[in-house]
Protein backbone atom coordinates (compact mmCIF):
# COMPACT_ATOMS: atom_id res chain seq x y z
CA UNK A 1 0.00 0.00 0.00
CA UNK A 2 1.18 3.57 -1.23
CA UNK A 3 0.12 6.93 -0.29
CA UNK A 4 -0.29 8.77 -3.70
CA UNK A 5 -1.08 13.02 -3.63
CA UNK A 6 -4.11 14.46 -5.52
CA UNK A 7 -1.60 15.54 -8.64
CA UNK A 8 0.02 11.77 -8.75
CA UNK A 9 -3.46 10.35 -8.65
CA UNK A 10 -4.78 12.20 -11.46
CA UNK A 11 -1.48 11.28 -13.85
CA UNK A 12 -1.32 7.83 -13.05
CA UNK A 13 -5.39 8.17 -13.85
CA UNK A 14 -4.84 10.07 -16.96
CA UNK A 15 -1.81 7.98 -18.35
CA UNK A 16 -2.92 4.47 -17.51
CA UNK A 17 -6.79 4.69 -17.40
CA UNK A 18 -7.27 1.17 -18.85
CA UNK A 19 -5.47 -0.32 -15.68
CA UNK A 20 -5.78 1.91 -12.81
CA UNK A 21 -9.49 1.69 -11.16
CA UNK A 22 -10.80 4.09 -8.32
CA UNK A 23 -12.53 3.11 -5.31
CA UNK A 24 -14.64 4.98 -3.28
CA UNK A 25 -15.03 3.96 0.25
CA UNK A 26 -17.18 6.90 1.55
CA UNK A 27 -20.66 6.74 2.43
CA UNK A 28 -23.40 6.86 -0.26
CA UNK A 29 -24.87 10.26 1.40
CA UNK A 30 -20.86 11.47 0.57
CA UNK A 31 -21.38 9.99 -2.27
CA UNK A 32 -24.34 11.74 -3.56
CA UNK A 33 -22.45 15.07 -2.73
CA UNK A 34 -19.77 14.27 -4.81
CA UNK A 35 -17.70 11.72 -6.74
CA UNK A 36 -15.29 11.16 -9.07
CA UNK A 37 -15.90 9.77 -12.52
CA UNK A 38 -15.59 6.74 -13.04
CA UNK A 39 -15.30 4.88 -9.96
CA UNK A 40 -16.52 1.90 -7.97
CA UNK A 41 -18.53 2.93 -5.02
CA UNK A 42 -18.11 0.34 -2.43
CA UNK A 43 -18.62 1.67 1.35
CA UNK A 44 -16.08 0.84 3.80
CA UNK A 45 -17.64 -1.24 5.75
CA UNK A 46 -19.21 -3.85 2.87
CA UNK A 47 -16.18 -4.08 1.55
CA UNK A 48 -15.37 -7.72 3.31
CA UNK A 49 -18.74 -8.78 0.97
CA UNK A 50 -17.63 -7.21 -2.03
CA UNK A 51 -14.31 -8.01 -2.64
CA UNK A 52 -15.29 -10.16 -5.76
CA UNK A 53 -16.10 -6.54 -7.68
CA UNK A 54 -12.51 -5.21 -6.77
CA UNK A 55 -10.32 -6.32 -9.47
CA UNK A 56 -7.11 -7.77 -8.43
CA UNK A 57 -5.66 -7.13 -12.16
CA UNK A 58 -5.50 -3.58 -12.15
CA UNK A 59 -3.74 -0.45 -10.02
CA UNK A 60 -6.49 0.39 -7.62
CA UNK A 61 -6.49 4.00 -6.13
CA UNK A 62 -8.21 4.03 -2.78
CA UNK A 63 -10.16 7.43 -1.85
CA UNK A 64 -12.04 8.32 1.09
CA UNK A 65 -13.17 12.37 2.14
CA UNK A 66 -10.13 13.19 4.24
CA UNK A 67 -7.61 9.99 3.50
CA UNK A 68 -8.71 8.15 7.05
CA UNK A 69 -10.29 5.58 5.78
CA UNK A 70 -8.99 5.34 2.32
CA UNK A 71 -5.78 4.21 3.87
CA UNK A 72 -7.64 2.11 6.25
CA UNK A 73 -8.47 -0.23 3.14
CA UNK A 74 -5.62 0.65 1.11
CA UNK A 75 -3.70 -1.49 3.80
CA UNK A 76 -6.61 -4.27 4.36
CA UNK A 77 -6.13 -4.68 0.53
CA UNK A 78 -2.74 -4.83 0.34
CA UNK A 79 -2.75 -7.58 3.34
CA UNK A 80 -5.13 -10.06 1.09
CA UNK A 81 -2.86 -9.55 -1.66
CA UNK A 82 -3.93 -7.07 -4.48
CA UNK A 83 -0.45 -6.42 -6.01
CA UNK A 84 -0.74 -2.51 -6.43
CA UNK A 85 -2.71 -0.47 -3.99
CA UNK A 86 -2.87 3.07 -3.48
CA UNK A 87 -4.69 5.38 -0.96
CA UNK A 88 -4.98 8.76 -2.29
CA UNK A 89 -3.66 11.30 0.65
CA UNK A 90 -6.33 13.87 1.35
CA UNK A 91 -9.19 11.99 -0.02
CA UNK A 92 -11.50 13.59 -2.77
CA UNK A 93 -11.35 16.87 -0.84
CA UNK A 94 -7.94 17.51 -1.85
CA UNK A 95 -8.44 16.55 -5.03
CA UNK A 96 -11.31 18.99 -5.20
CA UNK A 97 -8.77 21.77 -4.16
CA UNK A 98 -5.60 20.35 -6.20
CA UNK A 99 -6.93 18.44 -9.28
CA UNK A 100 -10.81 19.24 -10.25
CA UNK A 101 -12.48 22.24 -8.59
CA UNK A 102 -15.53 20.88 -10.26
CA UNK A 103 -15.88 18.20 -7.47
CA UNK A 104 -17.53 19.57 -4.93
CA UNK A 105 -16.26 20.04 -1.38
CA UNK A 106 -18.26 19.55 2.21
CA UNK A 107 -18.08 19.10 5.33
Amino acid sequence: MHPLDPEGAARLWRDRPRSVVLLDVREPYERALAAIEPSIHIPMNELPDRLAEVPKNREIIVYCHVGVRSMMVAGYLDSLGYPSVYSLTGGIDAWSMRVDPKVPRYY
